[in-house]
């Protein structure tokens, strides 16, 4: 049972962002979460620290992190050396807008102990470039600043010149440091915010009443990857060009974009996509490529993948990165889309959920393994999937030679994990396909031959990895 309580949390935790989802709304997924987090901190501290190193999403990180340092009394000393190695490990790798959010939040709910004010001047001690957070994370590095304590002393210093400019920046005529400065000149200088980060020009732009193309293809080179995804549709409406570079992208982000892109645009791009996402999910699979034999795959594209005005066409895309890893992990692959549809690269949300028939036709050949991914809300005919997997399991394959597993992209809110199509076959959350070949692993504790010192062994060994890949990338010596 305990096996089992973790194991639910973590399939929230790899899915669930709180935000609504095609059968529940934001307030649903919200309270469910909120639950979860509680119960499982409560019963299992040291595991629910340990979930820290699997592949579980940004936001129920920084809910990790808020929790363990909100009830730091709970813990023992030993607990909270070990939850303090995997807090800064975590944080190093959560992007800076939710790391400066987790300190706001920290703040409000006063949390001001003394490890937790280490922690956050530790995070801002390894940034990169505090320049550039002084800049594009101005209020939230003010507010972490402040309650962590921190001060910049030494008069004509980089420290000195970054506190002036957060909390006096009309101190000074001039910085020395070019970011700074420029941020400076932007107030009346139309020039000086084209050396700025594409997030602060932009409103500088505005007040300056710069025209939004013009503004767009002057700026096109400070802006990001991400932030060049992000403009395409506004650029492309205001014919500015903002050309995307596609090589080294995420594999289930650069399945987003593309679902992003009309299906005519598909067709006259398809060499150019179709490279990519495969190049990427070469790069994903990596030693494993071409290793896992043969293998079928039941992919969901049904109207239900079409997901939520927040999580726009989110499950269709991690289908459709999936389908790609596959293809690069498999010695013989056989893709099956629900819909029928043939051609994958033109995916779009439709239709009823038949999934009952495509895993006949995918078990029909007997692969080595069957990788499903679905929301598995089964509903053509309802039940038919449950009923097809428990009979090749316990009839026709008992012997286990074909591996099964569910990977499901939707949490359900009501059931506290993602739902469930049989309970023959082992269920996990999945959010990005890079995560599959851990997921199909993790997957193997959901079959309920396995306990929790099996489970905690896991975790133990996924922790370790965790902080010694840390340490490398630091340098630090743990």
């Amino acid at each position: 049972m305990a096996a089992e309580d973790v194991l639910l949390f973590v399939n929230a935790a790899i899915t669930a962002t709180g935000q609504r989802e095609f059968h529940s709304d934001e307030h649903e997924q919200q309270l469910s979460l909120d639950f979860l987090h509680t119960y499982v901190r409560i019963n299992y501290r040291p595991l629910y620290a340990a979930s820290l190193a699997l592949d579980i999403n940004d936001h129920n990180a920084a809910l990790i992190v808020r929790r363990l340092l909100e009830t730091a009394g709970e813990a023992t000393a030993e607990e909270r050396r070990a939850e303090g190695r995997l807090i800064a490990a975590r944080l190093a790798r959560l992007p800076a807008p939710r790391v400066y959010r987790l300190f706001r939040a920290l703040r409000t709910s006063r949390v001001n102990n003394r490890r937790t004010r280490a922690i956050m001047r530790d995070w801002l001690a390894g940034r990169p470039d505090p320049a550039l957070d002084a800049v594009k994370y101005r209020a939230g590095l003010k507010c972490a600043a402040r309650h962590a304590h921190l001060s910049w002393d030494g008069p004509g210093q980089a420290g000195d010149e970054l506190g002036d400019f957060l909390f006096a920046p009309g101190r000074r005529t001039h910085f020395d440091t070019p970011l700074l400065d420029a941020w400076r000149r932007a107030h009346y200088e139309q020039r000086a915010l084209y050396e700025l980060p594409f997030t602060v020009a932009e409103g500088f732009a505005a007040a300056h009443g710069i025209g939004r193309r013009t503004f767009l293809e002057r700026i096109a080179p400070r802006m990001t990857r991400l932030e060049r995804l992000r403009l395409q549709e506004s650029a492309g409406a205001r014919r500015a060009t903002v050309a995307v570079d596609l090589a080294g992208m995420p594999l289930t982000r650069l399945a987003s974009y593309v679902l992003g892109c009309s299906l005519d645009e598909r067709v006259a791009r398809r060499a150019e996509l179709t490279g990519a996402l495969r190049a990427a999910a070469r790069r994903t699979a990596g030693a494993q490529a071409g290793t896992w034999g043969r293998v079928a795959a039941v992919l969901d594209d049904s109207f239900s993948a079409s997901g939520s005005r927040q999580k726009r066409h989110r499950p269709l895309a991690t289908a459709l990165a999936c389908h790609f890893l596959l293809e690069a992990l498999a010695g013989w692959y056989l893709p099956l889309w629900t819909s029928g549809r043939q051609d994958a690269l033109l995916a779009r949300p439709f239709g009823p959920t038949p999934l009952g028939m495509r895993l006949v036709d995918a078990l029909e050949g007997a692969p080595d393994r069957l990788v499903i991914v679905s929301d598995g809300w089964d509903n053509a005919p309802p039940g038919l999937a449950g009923e097809v997997l428990r009979v090749w399991r316990t009839r026709l394959d008992p012997e286990h030679r074909t591996s099964v597993v569910h990977l499901n992209p939707v949490y359900d809110a009501g059931d506290f994990t993602v739902r469930r199509l049989s309970a023959a076959v082992p269920t996990a959350g999945v959010r990005d396909a890079e995560d599959l070949p851990a997921l199909v692993q993790l997957a193997r504790f959901a079959e309920g031959r396995t306990g929790l010192a099996e489970l905690r062994a896991h975790l133990d060994d996924r922790v370790r990895q965790f902080l010694g890949d840390d340490q490398e990338r630091t340098g630090g010596t743990g």
